[in-house]
């Protein structure tokens, strides 16, 4: 009998996010791959769950997703987690979830804890339609993509690392416009949550002269002619 693929989310943060339906899936898989066994190791002993841990992260899923679809196909139940928030959004999970479709393998996705959905909730822009983009690109091609989004009428949703958001925050300003509206949120869920709101200009001014950590999330407003 074929086993199954499940997605779990982890906390992004605060370990009050995690469901019981997360734990328990946990808990009755033959195994779980985690993107770093080390970060974890500290949830699943948190939650006392004990099945056993695998790396599957950016660097080794193309080596390891054919042999876990064999486990798979052979009867074992297998849960993917990431670091923190749901598997496949800005993290691995894409590569095995196709494969696993193309194997005919049922795939169950918890839902659960995910950065961008409150970072938009709370920015008082326009929720009803967005797009999410995720990381820009670091060098090449990241004008491009600037350049295709400087249009895009929906409200649009960037994950930013802390040492590289004031240079993302004046990117958008010269590119979008410096009066387009924003909301950028930081330590979701965490002691520190904050969220700032204003104009990517606004924004940027603010990001220079503090020192702001924690994985950002900046939702900013779409074009209007």
């Amino acid at each position: 009998m074929q086993g199954k693929l499940y997605l779990v989310p982890t906390p992004i943060g605060n370990l009050g996010d995690m469901t019981f339906r997360a734990i328990e899936t946990l808990k009755a898989s033959d195994l779980i791959l985690a993107e770093d066994t080390r970060n974890s190791g500290i949830l699943l002993k948190h939650f006392e769950i004990s099945t056993p841990m695998r790396s599957y992260h950016a660097h080794n899923e193309h080596q390891v997703t054919e042999e876990i679809i064999q486990q798979i196909k052979s009867g074992k139940t297998i849960s993917l987690i990431t670091d923190a928030g749901s598997p496949g959004i800005s993290d691995p999970g894409y590569l095995l979830v196709r494969e696993a479709v193309e194997n005919g393998i049922e795939i169950l996705a918890l839902p659960g804890a995910t950065a961008f959905v409150p970072a938009l909730t709370v920015s008082g822009l326009i929720s009803n339609e967005f797009i999410f983009v995720g990381f820009l690109p670091v060098k090449k091609g990241r004008q491009t993509k600037l350049n295709e989004l400087k249009s895009e009428k929906r409200t649009m949703i960037f994950y930013e690392s802390p040492h590289k958001i004031t240079r993302t925050l004046k990117d958008l300003a010269e590119t979008f416009g410096a009066e387009r509206k924003a909301s950028l949120s930081r330590e979701i869920t965490k002691k520190f949550e904050e969220t700032i709101r204003g104009t990517l200009v606004e924004l940027h001014k603010i990001s220079e002269t503090r020192n702001l950590k924690g994985e950002m999330v900046l939702v900013v407003e779409g074009f209007n002619p």
